[in-house]
């Protein structure tokens, strides 16, 4: 297994007490680098590299300081003790022993996600904390874990989306080693991890790179969060592919999870995103790496497969239009993003869970292209932290919905082939509503707080009654506290049901979904004709059969005949009718 990647960027220890610094800084004509409080000149090398090497500690501070005498962080560092504003720090890469030493992963097909912020997940707020809640998780059928993105942001709080310094974990959440321990725990009780990584776009505070390498951003192709990474420049492309690498190797995670890809501008050939995915497919490939992709453009080509039903860039991509379909369905909004879902919200729903792509605006590129697409490379759930945290008052969706819709909708997504995702908490039924929240002070915070209310028209709008007076602060420390799980109701007797119900499906899902998913890489689907409020779709895999039908109207309905011997739910099929709201998935032999 290769656990350590060799970098262009950063700091390497390269025996017991020398260290190996290169920092790319085509905007100046000399750097030093300050290691404990001792200067060194850098080397400047051919196209905007300057190096050096130097007696070092594990532990060591060090800094680099510009030719104006400004000093800045290591944009590679691997650890900032004191936040994104202080020294960067040596790690020995090497240190850590591993308990899960032989682990390998698992296939993606038997994946069940639960997304989880490390701060909100326990009352700690640590990568060790969450080690200890795993066993709970495990519990209730889940094989993997996506970790909400833990690069060093400023301050002590945030969802993640906004760091700076993409190879160091957050301080706040724990030491290098401690998010080892956290992905050993995982592996020791057979679960992948994956990570979410954002690699288009930087924070608004902390980032130093504009000062002494200007050519890493392309100011003509904007983003909503500024300025465009330049992919084109080697160094730039090095960074990032090499940093996916760290977090695969170094770490041991099963898998990435890329934030708004739509976002990531490339003029090169090959794209930035397919030199990534095959790199890291190369470089791993005596394990099951996973690669999902955040794609509002809806690209099948990133997900798609080869003839032979291999991967041939990324695992799958993240199926919002199976949420807005649903939301839409179980919550009667229809603002913002759920505006196009409004008038079609059925045959929406529909195309999300067959094609994996339901016929809006939005996904019209998708529809022109005819990339071979299986259900498995489409990540669905019914809501995640964006759909939750984005809303005005960070309702969670089982205080939107009925309990009987709910219960039906979780079936839904769990008993289709494609990828269930569930947000911490959604296993036990958690009710506690999860908030934007940040750590910006002065203009900065100003600007955060009065976006908030353009992203609650966004999800859902403003509920009756209330404005944006009323919206929670997300600059206050009490936001980010009032966004913790509540582990009592996870030991209450409703939370101790929700568990097992998910353990149910999943347990059903292992034994007859996942299989059929492993023997067909592209299977067929038949999608029955139906009335509003009925959901009939059959999947072939080669032979056998999956078949779901559901019932989300009040009353009872006919539905196209099973012929399959039912794994869920058969007991509510009356003949050829369903009550509702009900659903009912059957598995026919060849």
């Amino acid at each position: 297994m290769p656990d350590l990647v060799r970098k262009t960027w950063g700091a390497e220890l390269t025996s017991d007490d020398v260290a190996h610094f290169r920092l790319w800084a085509p905007d100046e004509q000399a750097v030093r680098l300050v290691l404990a409080d001792v200067p060194h000149s850098m080397r400047a090398l051919d196209s905007g590299w300057f190096e050096v090497s130097a007696r070092a500690r594990v532990g060591d501070r060090y800094w680099f300081e510009l030719s104006d005498g400004t000093r800045v962080a290591d944009p590679a560092s691997r650890a900032q003790p004191e936040g994104v504003s202080g020294p960067s720090m040596l790690v020995d890469r090497s240190a850590y022993q591993w308990k899960a030493s032989s682990w390998r992963g698992r296939p993606w097909e038997e994946s069940i996600i639960s997304e989880l912020h490390v701060g909100c997940f326990t009352p700690e707020g640590t990568f060790r904390a969450a080690a200890e809640r795993l066993p709970h998780l495990a519990q209730a059928g889940i094989t993997a874990i996506e970790i909400m993105p833990v690069a060093e942001f400023q301050g002590e709080r945030g969802w993640g989306y906004d760091g700076v310094l993409p190879y160091a974990p957050h301080h706040a959440y724990g030491t290098p080693d401690d998010l080892k321990a956290l992905v050993d725990a995982a592996h020791g009780l057979g679960m992948m991890v994956l990570l979410d990584v954002v690699y288009n776009h930087f924070g608004p505070e902390g980032n130093s790179l504009p000062r002494y390498a200007s050519r890493f951003f392309n100011g003509d192709r904007p983003t909503p969060w500024g300025a465009s990474i330049a992919f084109e420049e080697p160094a730039v492309r090095r960074f990032f592919i090499d940093n996916a690498l760290y977090w695969l190797g170094d770490f041991r995670f099963d898998g990435l999870r890329l934030d708004a890809t739509d976002q990531i501008r490339d003029t090169s050939e090959p794209h930035f995103l397919a030199a990534l995915a095959r790199e890291v497919h190369e470089t791993f490939a005596d394990r099951n790496v996973h690669l999902v992709v955040e794609d509002a453009d809806r690209r099948r080509n990133l997900v798609r497969r080869n003839e032979d039903g291999t991967i041939a860039l990324f695992t799958a991509g993240w199926n919002d239009d199976f949420h807005h379909g649903l939301h839409v369905i179980a919550t009667g909004e229809e603002r913002g993003f759920y505006r196009p879902f409004a008038t079609r919200r059925w045959q929406a729903t529909r195309e999300a869970m067959t094609d994996g792509f339901a016929s809006t605006e939005a996904a019209k590129s998708a529809r022109q292209q005819d990339d071979p697409v299986p259900p498995q490379a489409r990540v669905s759930f019914l809501q995640n932290h964006d759909q939750i945290g984005n809303r005005a008052f960070g309702e969670r969706l089982v205080s939107l919905a009925t309990p009987d819709q709910l219960r039906v909708m979780t079936a839904m997504l769990m008993l289709s082939p494609q990828i269930p995702l569930f947000f911490m908490g959604e296993e036990y039924g958690e009710s506690q509503p999860f908030l934007f929240f940040a750590h910006y002070a002065g203009e900065l915070g100003e600007a955060v707080r009065r976006g908030r209310h353009g992203e609650a028209e966004n999800f859902g709008g403003m509920p009756p009654g209330k404005t944006a007076d009323d919206l929670p602060d997300p600059i206050d420390p009490q936001t980010f506290a009032a966004s913790k799980l509540r582990w009592e109701r996870a030991a209450s007797a409703s939370g101790r049901t929700h568990v097992a119900f998910m353990r149910h499906l999943a347990d059903i899902r292992q034994r007859h979904i996942a299989p059929l998913m492993r023997q067909c890489k592209l299977p067929n689907f038949k999608l029955h004709p139906a009335p509003d409020g009925i959901v009939a779709i059959d999947w072939s895999f080669g032979g056998p059969l999956l078949e779901l039908r559901t019932n989300l109207t009040s009353g009872k309905s006919p539905v196209p005949p099973i012929r399959g011997e039912p794994i869920f739910g058969g007991e509510t099929l009356d003949g050829r009718e369903l009550p509702g709201p009900s659903i009912v998935a059957a598995v026919r032999s060849n």
